[in-house]
């Protein structure tokens, strides 16, 4: 019985995204230069992958699950990432908010691929990332004696001191949010005006939120109706991650990928609740019902050594888990299964039930196995599963 699969993800050609990083990864050809931002491999409805069977043929995932009850269920989504441009300001419900916001939304007849769809599934979406290159990103509130210096730092936020009184996140936020937009413009234009100049004498580097601001405008700023999603870039954490370390983000937690490459795990979700920095839709009212309105600290993780050969990235939820491999060449190393797990191959080469998996590759195993991986040439792999 077969109890090892090649996994074949679908490629996700969003605008934020890389042009070279995953088509050389996976040796393919990208002479239209289309943006590859993303690589779903997962069974969720919109992208399944497409599994190399003995017994079906080439099946996407979901349906393989409906018919190897064996499998058990698949509670993540696993994803390869290439951030070129910054990605919306955006928060994730919770589990039972998410599954009141699905029914709420399929009740009023909006439609799943309807533009101002906010909630696609029943699920909440935590999510674990890991940085393939160096990262950056936004994550959550700063803490309150540097969100006082922030706002008092620069001239075009003296007006919104007084709104963080009393440390009053809700308040502050929702002050900015819902100023009428020659308010917001007045203060965010001198803000980006400094910003591009800041940038152009070589003054600040990507840990100041100048630098971020003069990048999505990309150096020119507009006359009116700025993006009120910038104000965020200066009241959230900007959080620098080496390459192999990483970083979890809960429901509630307002954030944003700026930069880099990166592998990240979720719960099996599409959920988004933005807040700005995007053309997409924004629903205020709702995003304002799911914000965690307290100051962040952001926690980047090494990982914890299992053992020479494993590294486990600890999260805090039930739905999924994730480990970093690294057997040397001639080596071997014996994995025993729980759950659906997924092996991608970063760098290197994997040997696997007499099958070779090269770098950008999957590899998905059942539950219940003890599966023996060796490589000639030594590998880097990435593994998920569920706990």
């Amino acid at each position: 019985m077969q109890t090892a699969y090649k996994l074949h993800g679908v490629h996700r050609h969003y605008d934020w995204g890389g042009t070279q990083y995953i088509p050389q990864l996976m040796q393919l050809k990208n002479d239209q230069n289309k943006p590859f931002a993303e690589y779903w491999m997962g069974a969720h409805a919109s992208a399944p992958a497409i599994i190399d069977t003995d017994q079906f043929g080439s099946i996407a995932l979901d349906q393989l699950l409906q018919k190897d009850k064996s499998l058990g269920n698949l509670p993540y989504l696993y994803k390869i990432l290439d951030v070129a441009s910054m990605l919306s300001i955006q928060v994730h419900p919770n589990k039972s908010d998410a599954a009141i916001g699905f029914e709420k939304e399929e009740k009023a007849g909006i439609s799943l691929t309807a533009s101002n769809r906010n909630y696609k599934d029943k699920n909440h979406k935590p999510e674990v990332m890991v940085a393939l290159s160096d990262f950056w990103l936004l994550h959550g509130f700063l803490a309150p004696a540097l969100m006082q210096k922030r706002l008092n730092e620069f001239q075009p936020f003296k007006g919104l001191v007084n709104a963080f009184a009393n440390d009053d996140y809700k308040n502050l936020y929702q002050h900015f949010m819902q100023l009428e937009t020659a308010d917001s413009d007045a203060i965010l234009i001198p803000l980006l005006e400094e910003a591009v100049a800041s940038v152009k004498n070589g003054s600040v580097d990507k840990m100041h939120p100048h630098w971020w601001a003069n990048k999505y405008y990309q150096g020119v700023v507009p006359s009116a109706h700025v993006d009120k999603g910038i104000f965020s870039i200066y009241i959230l954490n900007i959080v620098f991650i080496p390459k192999n370390h990483g970083i979890f983000q809960g429901a509630g937690l307002l954030h944003a990928y700026l930069e880099g490459q990166n592998i990240e795990l979720m719960a099996n979700s599409d959920n988004v609740l933005r807040g700005g920095l995007t053309p997409k839709h924004v629903d205020m009212n709702e995003l304002m019902q799911h914000v965690l309105f307290k100051p962040t600290y952001p926690a980047v993780m090494e990982g914890t050594p299992i053992n020479p050969t494993e590294v486990n990235y600890p999260c805090p939820v039930s739905d999924f888990g994730l480990s970093k491999l690294a057997i040397k060449a001639g080596e071997s190393y014996t994995i025993h299964t729980q759950s659906i797990e997924m092996l991608l191959v970063m760098e290197g080469q994997m040997e696997l039930q007499g099958q070779i998996y090269q770098a950008g590759e999957v590899a998905l195993i059942k539950p219940e196995q003890a599966i023996s991986i060796g490589s000639s040439k030594g590998v880097l792999i990435f593994r998920s599963f569920a706990p």
